[in-house]
């Protein structure tokens, strides 16, 4: 290699790091878990680094690239959202930045069928009754129940990767799916669910006959004794089909009082305090999160309300959170690998240096021929 690029990475991202030294990069990693304050970042990309590796905790924009104008050649987010970039800052000053789409499609929506199964078995609940010696006898009823996943009906909202991915979970459990997406309806991947399924109970491998069909939000609301979340964060003006607060007061009022909410996509697209009230007036039985307004969750949050812990599951942004999606350098496998990669095809003009054939650059909009 000819030029020796530097880089300054405000968390550690593992065997990646040292891969990125092996090919001659000098690489300065932020030493604390917490992540760097942002005139931190600034005084790097003002030192001129030549790449930036972030997380969704970084908040980059024109700050930040006026400070790296003329050196900052790339910003390698390792996560799939880039809520923390400011893409019209990065194209107006022409510095495409990369994310980590794909590879953590299964671990998320794993992590979401977890976390269904953990808010219907009532597990946080029973685990307490054990550890704080109350469990003494055996009833069939008492001191509570939880309910079965199996045979139930499960809303998919967005049917995105995750979605897609969740979808092949529940299929699984013998669920019936109702999937709703205002933008992306993959009528061909749902008809081969339906396929697989026919088949499954032609077979005798599932007793009964379960179904799969796209319907409108309300119906698939209406229905469902599970709603999981996958939807992209757009808001007012974004898109005709904005997705902040998607979930809200009147969205929350629609599902079944035994229903239950998962979200694994983007915090904003539930209102909390909504959230809050209808867990604390029963509107529906139960919530499950691993996304927040605001990361971390504040203390003061109305989520963290005693009188509704016991149906609110509350996790630390974690569905990603498996050791080869987050770490794997291989970039078919690992976030890691596939921030390194993003970094590596900008700062080494891979791809005849065409930005827009870059398959993990975000902001390819900026370098058209017309940019």
């Amino acid at each position: 290699m000819g030029k020796k690029f530097r880089v300054f990475a405000t968390c550690d991202i593992g065997e990646s790091i040292e891969l990125l030294r092996r090919r001659g990069y000098e690489v300065e990693v932020y030493p604390h878990a917490e992540a760097p304050a942002k005139k931190v970042i600034i005084e790097k990309v003002k030192s001129g680094v030549d790449g930036l590796i972030t997380t969704l905790r970084d908040q980059i924009d024109a700050e930040v690239f006026e400070a790296g104008k003329g050196t900052l050649k790339v910003v390698a987010q390792i996560a799939v959202g880039f809520d923390n970039i400011n893409r019209g800052d990065a194209s107006r000053y022409k510095v495409p930045f990369t994310n980590t789409a794909d590879v953590l499609t299964e671990a998320t929506a794993e992590f979401a069928f977890f976390m269904l199964g953990a808010l219907a078995r009532r597990m946080w609940t029973a685990e307490h009754l054990t550890r704080e010696n109350k469990w003494s006898y055996w009833h069939p009823y008492l001191p509570f129940l939880g309910d079965e996943v199996t045979g139930k009906t499960i809303a998919i909202i967005g049917t995105g990767r995750i979605g897609l991915a969740m979808i092949k979970k529940c299929a699984g459990s013998d669920m019936n799916m109702l999937c709703y997406d205002p933008a992306y309806q993959n009528h061909e991947f749902v008809g081969a669910i339906q396929e697989t399924m026919d088949l499954r109970h032609a077979r005798g491998i599932s007793k009964e006959k379960t179904w799969i069909k796209y319907s409108t939000l309300e119906d698939a609301l209406a229905q469902a004794d599970f709603v999981s979340v996958h939807v992209p964060l757009l808001r007012e003006g974004e898109t005709q089909t904005p997705t902040y607060h998607l979930f809200n007061e009147r969205t929350l009022r629609m599902m079944k009082k035994t229903a239950f909410l998962v979200n694994t996509s983007r915090g904003p697209v539930v209102d909390e305090a909504a959230l809050a009230r209808a867990l604390r007036e029963n509107w529906i039985a139960g919530a499950a999160l691993d996304v927040y307004e605001k990361e971390p969750l504040p203390a003061d949050s109305a989520l963290r309300d005693p009188a509704i812990e016991d149906r609110c599951r509350l996790y630390p942004h974690f569905a990603s959170a498996g050791r080869t999606t987050r770490l794997s350098t291989d970039p078919d496998k690992g976030m890691a690998g596939r921030c390194a990669q993003g970094l590596i095809d900008v700062l080494e003009k891979n791809y005849g240096g065409d930005v827009t054939k870059m398959p993990y650059v975000v902001n390819k909009e900026a370098f058209g021929k017309a940019g």
